[in-house]
Order: C-alpha cells, then structure tokens, then sequence
C-alpha cells in the first residue's frame, strides 16, 4: 500500500465455513498504535493513522478469525504490508557548507563542490538539479555548475577580493529533485575571503588580525607588550606594598595593646615607714583640747600649777586609754572618702592603696612613746612587755634587771 493515506482497504480476508458465521480481529500486542483497523463482519483491513516510509517502511500483524457464537475457536494468520514511496521530502544540501577563497584568486578557480541528501527513494532513483537562488541572479563574484551527477560546483568570476571591504560572502543554492511532484529548497553556501601563501594555502581568515597586523609593526608591537608588563608589575607592587603596610600596622597596634598594660604593685613600708603616711590628717579631726580639759578639769591655762613639763608629756598618752572616747569619726571620715571616690566618675583610680593604723583605746598597755623616756624609772612598770611574746618577754627581763641594778644603786 501507499503511505500518506488512511483509511483505505489494505486487505480483505474471507474463510468459508459451512453454516458458520465467523468474526475477525487483529492482535493488538502486534499491533500497539492501532495503524490498522479490521472490520470483525467482513475482514477488511483499513489504515487507521497516516503512514510514513521514511519512519516504517513494513508493518507484520496478527489477524484473527474466530466463531461468532464460540470464540474458543480462535485461527491465526500473519500479514506483512509494505509501505510504497512518494515524493514527500524536499532535498537539502548535505552538510552546512564553508568555503574558503584567497584574496588573489584567479577567475574560474574551484571553491567547493556541493552534494545533497533526500530522504525519499523512488524507485528510479535520485536525480537532482542545481541552480542559484533567485536572489543571487545579480552575483557576479560566483557562478555554479552542475555536474549532472547530483552533485554542483562553485566557481570564482573575478580577480582577486579584499577581506578589508567583505570578508564573507553568502551563496543562496536552489536544489529541486525529480519527483513526481518535483520538490526544491534552498541553501546557503558561506565563503570566506582568506589570506593565502604564494603556493595558495590558507594562512588567515580574521580580518581583524589583518588590520591589526597591517596597521602595527613588530616594533609597535613589542613595545605594547613591554608597556602591558610594566603595568602588570606595578599593580602587583602596590598590591604587596598594601600588604606589608597593613601587616607592619595590625604589629604597631599589638605592640601598643601589650605596652599600655600596666601592673600596680605597691607595698607599702609597714609599721617602720614613717614618710609615706602622715598620721597628722587623722589626728587634726579629733579636739585634743578638749581630752586635756576633760583630763585636767579646765583649759589649757588653767590646769594644775604644780605640773611639770614631763608630767605633762607623760600623760599625753593617757587620752587614748580613756574608754570613754569614740573611733567612730574615724570610719565615718573614712567611709565618706571611700563613697566620695566611688561616685566621682572624672577620678582616676589610685595607684597605691595606704592603711592608716591607729592605736585603739583596748589596749591594756601604755604607749611606747620616746616621750617616756623623760620619764623617772621608777614611775614605770615593764612587766606588762611579757604579754607581747617572747621577744618582747626578754626585753622585759633587760629593763627589769636594768631597774634592779638602779634601786641597788640607790640604796
């Protein structure tokens, strides 16, 4: 049968059966796209899509006729159809054709020889024709031949061409078969104007390299590179110069960071150091004269006549055994100082932290004064020292022995 065509009888299929009346089908599992229809009375088979040789060229079912009343009775028969040609496909140029042609060349020299392909194949055969396009009637830089062979040649028609005015050229070809019916299409045949050594082989077909070739010698040439390089150089420079810079900076401010931490680690001096503290600012808040007066019963002109300078001094220390004076000035100033510090913001923190030592009022022993001194032996008792310890147990010892010797002296 002939493709391109649905619905037409391919074949009629009769079995004779006495008395019997018989009913036909296809066996869809050889048959999956359903191309193929049966009629189940007369067992006529029809095309059921169109057909395409060039995507089936044969097609085999399975035909089946069976009873009408006992299908168990089922026979089989295979059919191969044969799909005919027709002139359904245009021809086209076999591959998408570049040609080359040098800038000298000569009237008459071959550029390329064309072919093409069909996808048809009657039955006597391809036989193809080659013409230029209408469009390309005025061309006078090309001419093609036909071989007679389905095959065609291109041909130069002028002297020499400049890649500077039209690097490329464009060459639309006219191809039609023999059909029936006949059946064309056009293609287009891409030349390129190249440069050529004397003995015609291609060296370049960019025509920007030659403009730039032509317009820049190879001193110019060199001297570009060189500049390229110098620049290349220089920006690498600036780069690692930036980087050593930022490198010696980020060092600079660790160094700085380490160097402005300062340890503050003052001791101070003890009970010996007598320059760092000045006991005065502590003593000034506390009225003297008034402990005096409360001691002596007046004032300060008015105590007992009879009193002598050493007595005096001597009894400069008695006001700190009173058990009637109150250490509270003290903490209170100092606590107010303390306060004072911590709500000042605009302070800045002390370098040395000082203890001002006091000798409080429970103390069971005098003064060790030098004012003492002035003082006769025998108004003063030393064996409290031996409730310090031992040290202070032998010096005891030293100032009682010493006190022995006098008395004996004395006597």
């Amino acid at each position: 049968m002939v493709e391109d065509e649905a619905g037409v009888e391919v074949e009629r299929l009769v079995v004779k059966v006495v008395l019997l009346k018989m009913m036909y089908a296809i066996d869809r599992s050889t048959d999956a796209e359903r191309i193929f229809d049966i009629d189940a009375k007369t067992g006529a088979i029809v095309t059921g899509k169109v057909l395409d040789r060039e995507t089936a060229g044969w097609h085999n079912i399975t035909v089946l006729a069976m009873e009408a009343d006992n299908h168990s009775q089922v026979s089989r028969a295979s059919l191969r159809i044969r799909i005919l040609d027709v002139n359904d496909n245009p021809p086209e140029l076999a591959t998408p054709y570049e040609a080359s042609v040098c800038e000298d060349a000569k009237p008459g020299q071959l550029i390329q020889t064309i072919s093409v392909v069909d996808r048809d194949e009657p039955q006597s055969g391809h036989r193809f024709y080659f013409t230029l396009a209408p469009e390309a009637t005025n061309n006078h830089h090309f001419s093609l031949l036909d071989i007679q062979d389905n095959t065609a040649a291109v041909h130069t028609q002028r002297v020499g061409f400049n890649r500077q005015e039209q690097d490329v050229y464009l060459l639309p070809i006219l191809v039609m078969d023999s059909g029936p019916p006949a059946l064309s299409s056009t293609g287009t045949l891409t030349i390129r104007v190249c440069g050529c050594d004397s003995s015609g082989a291609i060296q370049s077909c960019n025509s920007t390299a030659y403009v730039v070739s032509a317009t820049l010698s190879p001193g110019a040439l060199i001297a570009l590179l060189v500049c390229v390089l110098i620049l290349v150089v220089l920006v690498l420079l600036i780069l690692t110069l930036k980087r050593h810079h930022k490198s010696h900076l980020t060092s600079e401010d660790d160094e700085d960071m380490r160097d402005n931490v300062i340890k503050y680690n003052d001791e101070g001096g003890g009970e010996q150091d007598t320059e760092a503290y000045d006991m005065s600012a502590l003593r000034s808040l506390y009225d003297f004269s008034e402990i005096k007066a409360g001691d002596g019963g007046g004032g300060p002109g008015e105590g007992a006549p009879g009193r002598n300078p050493a007595s005096e001094l001597h009894a400069l220390p008695q006001w700190v055994q009173s058990p009637d004076l109150d250490f509270s000035v003290f903490r209170d100033y100092i606590c107010r100082k303390v306060e004072q510090a911590d709500e000042d913001l605009s302070v800045p923190p002390y370098d040395s932290f000082q203890t001002y030592a006091f000798e409080g009022s429970d103390s069971p022993v005098p003064s060790l004064s030098s004012i003492n001194t002035w003082s006769s032996g025998s108004e003063q008792d030393f064996s409290y020292l031996g409730g310090w310890g031992p040290r202070f147990r032998q010096l005891a010892a030293l100032y009682a022995g010493r006190r022995g010797e006098e008395d004996s002296e004395e006597s």
